[in-house]
């Protein structure tokens, strides 16, 4: 009788930490009109925001967050400083502490957010690339960036992120981010979903473009979750995809 009250108190306990768990799970993903949170894996998360453009309209454009041991790392800010700070307090509210944004390049869907960021003293990851690139707007004057040349590893609990720049793209500063324990690669706009067409190109390099793609599959030919920076997150096809598309293009 003693070791079957011992059971059923092990097991009640072992029910509601993996209830506590799911809902935890749940609670984090979001969907609202101006700022949706899929979970794609066990610690990475794609978010969606939109932006308001004249040659495309409204367009959505993603994000990646990992997850881990209650801690995050953002990649990309949202569309605007209000989806930011929703995307903050959203994370905040379930307990995450935030531990940095990474903006994978210098186009608004990038950085639009990034007042929010600096506001609450989050720690900004940028290329030296990006950075010169920023430093010709002036609403940038007075941020704190911690800079990287052409790879930068960010530990999150036991795991890390890695940030690497493979070469010209869609611009001539977007870095990827590779999540190690996840085998997520977050391509920004250096990637497209399938189906997608060539996009934006007022800073692109066309004729590196697949050269730079073909050199992200070769380092990382088992990702299991790619998210690019508009449209539905996938696998491996997605490099293969966006190689493909800009392969007439190269030199």
């Amino acid at each position: 009788m003693y070791n079957l009250r011992i059971f059923s108190i092990i097991f009640s306990l072992l029910a509601i930490i993996s209830t506590t768990s799911i809902i935890s799970a749940f609670e984090l993903e979001t969907d609202s009109e101006d700022l949706k949170i899929i979970k794609l894996s066990e610690h990475t998360y794609q978010h969606i925001s939109y932006l308001q453009t004249e040659s495309w309209g409204k367009v959505a454009c993603n994000g990646m967050i990992i997850i881990d041991d209650s801690e995050a790392l953002i990649f990309d800010t949202p569309a605007d400083n209000e989806s930011s700070k929703l995307l903050f307090e959203h994370l905040i509210s379930n307990g995450v502490k935030i531990r940095g944004i990474v903006p994978t390049h210098f186009h608004e869907d990038c950085v639009g957010g990034l007042l929010e960021f600096k506001n609450e003293e989050i720690p900004i990851y940028i290329s030296n690339r990006t950075l010169a690139l920023l430093e010709k707007d002036d609403q940038y004057i007075g941020y704190e960036f911690l800079t990287f040349d052409n790879e930068l590893t960010l530990n999150i609990d036991e795991s890390s992120v890695v940030l690497e720049y493979f070469g010209a793209g869609h611009t001539v500063d977007n870095v990827t981010a590779y999540y190690q324990k996840d085998e997520s690669i977050f391509g920004g706009c250096l990637v497209k979903e399938v189906g997608a067409t060539k996009g934006n190109l007022a800073d692109a390099d066309i004729k590196e473009w697949s050269n730079t793609v073909s050199k992200v599959k070769h380092k990382y030919p088992n990702a299991k979750v790619v998210i690019p920076g508009h449209g539905n997150a996938g696998g491996i096809e997605l490099l293969d995809y966006t190689i493909d598309l800009f392969e007439g293009d190269r030199e």
